[in-house]
């Protein structure tokens, strides 16, 4: 895996640190993460949240919509448009717990 990490994070250059990174850190140490891609507001960046099968989630700024959707294709993780499709009751049951 981590051959495979390194090379996944090579082809991830369009970010210029170490997002990409930590992203594939978190789809390989956890289950069944799923992603949800935040478009750009008047205020924020777009986005990519990740939730784990436990509802754990993290949040990153990503290039573009376009670039979360592919990252998730490339690495297998079903990405689903902000706003279209809820996010899951897991993750709000995480944030419930981790008050």
């Amino acid at each position: 895996v981590a051959g495979g990490l390194r090379e996944a994070v090579a082809r991830d250059r369009a970010l210029d640190d170490d997002k990409p990174a930590y992203l594939l850190t978190f789809i390989h140490d956890r289950r069944g993460v799923e992603a949800w891609v935040e478009s750009p507001t008047r205020f924020n960046k777009p986005s990519l949240l990740l939730v784990a099968h436990d509802g754990e989630w993290v949040r990153r700024t990503v290039p573009s919509g376009a670039w979360a959707f592919d990252f998730c294709s490339r690495h297998e993780v079903p990405a689903y448009q902000a706003g279209v499709v809820p996010y899951p009751q897991r993750k709000r049951d995480w944030d419930a717990r981790h008050r």
